[in-house]
């Protein structure tokens, strides 16, 4: 019950919500990164502290000179050890041998795998956090009312709203560009994120996560009696102890322990799946960066999202959208069109043209409508300098 209770904890962070209840500020890849990774490491992390699913996580045995506790803690809290070259068919255990001259693997990794993977939980979140203070729900309060299907509001209150929207939208032209860099870095960041962490695994486990997954993938295809599992090469399931103490008689006694490592148990599994999840998630991370590069530096991509993506397909409407705004506007339109219906959207978007269209040339009108209602704190968002 207990584990129910913490794995309940992590999942506010997959929890569907409503567009009506919060605002959309990102995309879906982004918020791969900060909800469904960062619950997949904080579950992982409370997975491999949880004794009550495979009981003690190490467990020696020797002669009985040293009793079980002490053994135990103390192979915990140093590290064990295996024989790299000991993998021949005449062991009882991979890694495991009576040649102690030759070059010993030590394994000490098993004692912070749970504070690493709550510290990449974390680092997963960071880039989403740093959005979220910079974007400061400006999303939220310039589309509150209108998020969603809107199907009970009243005609003219929905037309009061939408008149509201666009008016923002031209008195704040060509003024949101610093906030489109901080959505573009945000981006960055993430992939940046995922792919330092596949190196810091690989640091972590003694360089052996880059190539974890496809010695996985090999080690399936092989013959069963020639082949070796890489999973227990990486996460020994059966180790070695030396525990020295003195004797009756003051000389020194070594005494070998025989350790199980049930942890690995579950560790060989949450990092095969981490390894084939963060490659997924950097192929896809690097994408949205393409596309996030070609919306800015090309119009005609801009183009086809309002026409594809929202329907947009008012020729004059389009290229009014596209030529007399910059990425910053794009971006934010992009967001509103996320948060809205189509129809809506729709009809801010052919207020918006007509309005370019017309008064490009010329200073727009005062406004006539009170935006304080609808957008109490908005005004910071207008003494916002381009970038």
């Amino acid at each position: 019950m207990a584990l129910l209770g913490m794995v309940s904890a992590v999942a506010g962070f997959v929890k569907v919500r409503y567009l009506i209840d919060k605002a959309v500020i990102d995309n879906m890849v982004f918020r791969m990164h900060y909800r469904i990774t960062s619950a997949i490491l904080f579950l992982c992390c409370i997975l491999v502290t949880a004794n009550n699913l495979i009981g003690e996580p190490i467990s020696c045995i020797n002669d009985g000179a040293v009793p079980g506790h002490v053994l135990n803690t103390f192979c915990w809290i140093t590290y064990t050890f295996t024989l790299p070259h000991a993998n021949n068919k005449g062991i009882a255990h991979p890694g495991l041998g009576n040649d102690y001259e030759e070059e010993k693997r030590h394994h000490a990794y098993y004692q912070w795998v749970p504070f690493m993977l709550f510290f990449q939980g974390m680092l997963f979140y960071i880039p989403h956090w740093i959005w979220k203070n910079w974007e400061e729900g400006k999303v939220r309060m310039i589309s509150d009312g209108m998020r969603g299907t809107v199907a009970n509001m009243p005609s003219d209150d929905k037309g009061d709203r939408q008149n509201r929207l666009v008016q923002y939208l031209m008195d704040t032209l060509h003024m949101h560009n610093a906030y489109s860099f901080g959505y573009f870095f945000c981006e960055v960041l993430n992939f940046v994120n995922v792919v330092g962490n596949i190196f810091f695994l690989d640091t972590f486990l003694g360089g052996a996560f880059l190539t974890y997954g496809t010695e996985v993938v090999k080690f399936s295809n092989r013959n069963q009696e020639d082949r070796t599992d890489p999973m227990i090469e990486v996460f020994p399931r059966i180790t070695k102890c030396t525990f020295h103490k003195y004797g009756s008689s003051g000389t020194i006694q070594k005494h070998d322990a025989l350790c199980v490592l049930a942890l690995n148990i579950l560790n060989e599994k949450i990092f095969i799946f981490l390894w084939f999840w963060f490659i997924i998630l950097s192929v896809v991370s690097g994408l949205v960066l393409i596309y996030s590069a070609a919306m800015i530096l090309m119009p005609r991509t801009r183009e086809t999202i309002l026409k594809r993506r929202f329907r947009f397909g008012t020729p004059k409407g389009v290229e009014a959208l596209v030529r007399k705004t910059q990425i910053g506007d794009f971006l934010l339109l992009h967001l509103l069109g996320q948060n809205m219906s189509l129809r809506v959207f729709g009809e801010v978007l052919d207020e918006l043209s007509r309005r370019l269209h017309l008064g490009s040339n010329a200073p727009s009108a005062p406004s006539t409508l009170e935006m304080a209602p609808i957008y109490p704190n908005i005004g910071k968002f207008s003494k916002e300098t381009e970038t």
